[in-house]
């Protein structure tokens, strides 16, 4: 090599590997080569654009990122550009990403996150299959942010076999379906058949599928690469006992100074959690003078490095950027990384220096090595360590941490702390509008011109962010606090209960709602007491064996560790036999809360933001006792089409409505728990909801009737079935098992028999027709009955509705072709002569 002649920083793999780079002809300017400590990948491509493993000028960082960011804004168009959402990869593409959204101007950013944040749910995840760390979380604090049909731009630092992209593509289309993707590189290096691959996946979706780099090439791999470089690594590994001249320490380590940046709360950090045009134009109007608070403590430094902190790119390169222009100083930046990279102290090596310590961010899988290449013998007279609060601990400030690492190599270390972006959680209860009226409600947002623009509703006022924790008994329900907590607020002490004939009048005549009041709590007879032991004591094995075969199903199907959610009341005994079951059987101890829905209002919405925040939506499995008509079925899938990542379906106890895929049985037989009301729910009410108890703020409410406690029988229910568990064990097994290969799909013919009784007996109001044993309990129980169709020869499973119908003079009537066991009618055209002064039915009006 002539003196002075530049060598490429690939030739020393290149030479001992055989790898080849071969491709534009700046493709040797980018990227230079180094050996992973990694099992899955010899070679690493290292950027010499990007920041991460090689210090560069902060300005061709980010121009690398915000120029395709141009190229993409010139493929959509501006409108297109609005309506798009641009998602970076962690960590090495955090900040690129940043900057391509800086270029495309209008859209907001994204990046995925391998660090959980308490209290935040998951949008959404995926795998990088080669790489040493594979989980990426979607944390966006607005969970509507990739529920657009714009464009999705994924941006990645090299786009080599399109592995990860495909995974987040396919990952995200299932849950977020749109028809047009952008994928963004500084290099594109896949090979021909990687190419093919792409175009067919891009055809399976039915999508539109662009892409945009820098510039475009491939590396030849000899078939034995693997297996020589990990034993080139090896090699060297054992050989690095002494540092050589260029990473020993200074004789004097530089000192370190804190210095208060000012950074406002209200400004992410980064894009962990969603980062607007409006979050770039507010961070940009403080930038010179936080600039300007690192400048001073620089004093006449002439050679300045900025490390930024693993996933936090953007943060330190915008203020590498601004002290740049600030002063006289030849600035670098970079940043840690948690990347295994073998150092050799080679001019034709990528990675020419290593500084190992340990990880300071108490990180989620545990402690472990962080690494900082190229800083070490990088002849720096300052450097300027940016991280967040979060890993502002003291492993950071240990002996043998990072500033100690740094300060051996250079003579002053400045620490810049950037708050940890602390997300509202707080989302409108409303479909998504446009994104001006998205960002006058959402805090942090100001108003802004560009997103998906979907049907407008009328303005609510914000939830809070801070919801209680769920009610639980005993101070709360009469089930062990582990059984269930209730995501409802107290109501015990208002009084709600109202005659059953004003209720039904008020409520047919259209002057309430069934959920602003309540019925007065039903006391049965000893006759009817008597009635419900005996059927529970029949019963029992058939419900146990229900109970298992809908629990295996949930399971098998929806999620190993699922949370269960009932819909109070009537699926809360379910939900708790649900999780008896699972730990029983298979020692799983399942989380259960019980909200509440409500028919034509939906399901609260504070309850599933608490659910949001504190668990993974796509965990969530809605339980139910039984379907009706499927009107609930409905209702929860209406309502949850404003919380994306929850699923809609339920899981019942009994379908014989064909409502569901998820059910225990689809028989219409007697659930015991359907024949009393809050005595075998752990004694609380059926939910409440009304203007002036329920704020924006709050949940739903429910009561509390400790005063009946002498007559609760709901753990006895409960344990009467648990104790069936065992016998029914292998039905449940065999029948799960058939299950499980069948066709489930749900047929909706207990809609149809409800629309045709309907017209039949001149309803005309299918809200009028309960069809199903549970269902025309309730109705005996808690409406004015007009008359019981049971299907001929039907048995004991209606021996608790026939007294019921003749304590209130109710007629029941035999039908021979009906799909229900029995269905209840409630009084139509009601008026209050429709009962008689002792409640009892009289003929229609």
């Amino acid at each position: 090599m002539k003196r002075g002649e530049v060598v490429w920083s690939g030739t020393w793999v290149a030479q001992r590997l055989g790898v080849e780079l071969v491709g534009d002809e700046e493709i040797s300017g980018m990227l230079g080569l180094a050996l992973r400590r990694n099992p899955k990948r010899a070679h690493l491509l290292v950027s010499n654009v990007l920041g991460k493993h090689v210090p560069q000028s902060p300005d061709v960082v980010w121009r690398a990122g915000y120029d395709l960011g141009l190229r993409v804004r010139e493929l959509l168009g501006d409108d297109a550009a609005r309506r798009a959402v641009v998602l970076g990869y962690a960590e090495t593409a955090t900040g690129l990403g940043h900057s391509v959204a800086d270029g495309l101007g209008l859209a907001p950013y994204l990046h995925s996150t391998r660090r959980p944040v308490d209290g935040v749910a998951r949008a959404g995840g995926f795998e990088e299959s080669h790489s040493h760390a594979t989980s990426h979380l979607l944390l966006p604090e607005d969970p509507r942010l990739l529920a657009g049909d714009g464009a999705l731009v994924l941006v990645d630092d090299e786009f080599s076999t399109g592995n990860t992209v495909l995974n987040t593509i396919r990952a995200l289309h299932e849950r977020y379906p749109r028809e047009h993707y952008v994928i963004v590189a500084l290099v594109d290096m896949r090979s021909p058949d990687d190419r093919d691959r792409l175009a067919d996946f891009a055809g399976e979706i039915g999508a539109r599928v662009d892409l945009v780099a820098s510039a475009s090439g491939t590396v030849k791999l000899p078939d034995d690469v693997l297996a020589k470089g990990q034993a080139l690594v090896a090699r060297h590994e054992s050989l690095a006992g002494a540092p050589t001249a260029r990473t020993e320490p200074r004789t004097e380590p530089g000192s370190v100074t804190r210095v208060d940046l000012g950074w406002p709360a209200s400004v992410p950090d980064g894009g962990r959690h969603g980062f607007t045009p409006e979050h770039r134009a507010a961070l940009e109007a403080v930038l010179p003078a936080m600039a300007a608070r690192l400048a001073a403590p620089l004093g006449d430094a002439r050679r300045v490095l900025v490390l930024g902190f693993e996933e936090l790119m953007y943060a330190p390169l915008a203020l590498a950027r601004e002290v740049e222009k600030g002063t006289q100083a030849q600035v670098r930046y970079s940043t840690t990384t948690r990347s295994p990279v073998l150092a050799v102290d080679d001019p034709g090596y990528a990675i020419r220096t290593r500084l190992v310590f340990p990880a300071h961010d108490d990180p989620d899988d545990g402690p472990g090595e962080r690494y900082a290449y190229n800083v070490a013998g990088g002849d720096f007279d300052a450097i300027v360590a940016v991280v967040d609060s979060t890993a502002d601990t003291p492993q950071l400030h240990a002996p043998d941490g990072l500033l100690a690492r740094l300060a051996e190599h250079a003579p002053r270390v400045l620490l810049a702390v950037v708050p940890s972006y602390v997300p509202d959680r707080a989302v409108p209860d409303r479909a998504v509008p446009d994104r001006a009226v998205l960002d006058r409600d959402v805090p942090g947002r100001a108003a802004s011109e560009g997103a998906t623009p979907v049907k407008a509703v009328p303005e609510r006022p914000l939830v809070s962010p801070t919801l209680p924790e769920p009610l639980r008994g005993p101070a709360f329900s009469s089930y062990a606090p582990d059984e269930v907590g209730w995501l409802l607020q107290d109501l015990s002490d208002v009084e709600l209960e109202a005659p059953t004939e004003e209720r039904e009048e008020a409520i047919q005549g259209g002057g309430a709602h069934y959920a602003e009041s309540l019925p007065v709590e039903y006391q049965p007879s000893a006759e009817y007491q008597a009635l419900f032991q005996s059927a529970l004591e029949v019963s029992a094995a058939r419900i146990a064996q229900a109970v298992g075969v809908v629990t295996e199903t949930v399971l098998a199907e929806r999620s190993p560790r699922p949370v269960l959610v009932s819909l109070a009341r009537a699926g809360t005994p379910v939900g708790v036999l649900m999780r008896r079951w699972a730990q029983a059987r298979r020692g799983l101890d399942l989380p259960h809360y019980a909200v509440s829905i409500v028919r034509g209002r939906g399901i609260d919405a504070n309850a599933l933001r608490w659910l949001a925040a504190h668990h993974d939506p796509a965990d969530v499995v809605f339980v139910d006792g039984w379907t009706g008509k499927g009107a609930i079925t409905r209702e929860l899938a209406d309502a949850l089409k404003e919380f994306p990542g929850f699923d809609p379906e339920i899981a019942v106890l009994a379908d014989p409505g064909s409502c569901v895929r998820t059910y225990g049985t689809r028989e219409d037989f007697l659930i015991p728990s359907a024949c009393l009301n809050s005595t075998v729910s752990g004694l609380i009410s059926r939910t409440v909801l009304r203007a002036d108890l329920v704020g924006p703020n709050d949940f739903h409410g429910g009561k509390f009737y400790r005063e009946l406690a002498g007559a609760d029988v709901s753990t006895h229910f409960l344990d009467t079935i648990e104790a069936r568990f065992d016998e029914v064990a292998d039905a449940v097994d065999a029948q799960v098992k058939e299950m499980l290969s069948a066709d489930r799909a749900p047929t909706w013919e207990g809609w149809a028999a409800v629309e045709r009784i309907s017209e039949e007996y001149e309803i005309h109001d299918v809200n009028l027709v309960k069809p199903g044993v549970g269902e025309t309990t309730r109705v005996l129980l808690r409406r004015v009955p007009w008359k019981i169709l049971a299907r001929t020869g039907a048995g004991a499973d209606l021996d608790h509705v026939r007294l019921l119908a003749e304590q209130r003079g109710v007629p029941v009537e035999e039908v021979a072709e009906l799909p229900y066991t029995c269905v209840g009618l409630i009084h139509p055209k009601y008026t209050r002569g429709a009962t008689g002064a002792d409640g009892k039915a009289v003929g229609a009006k």
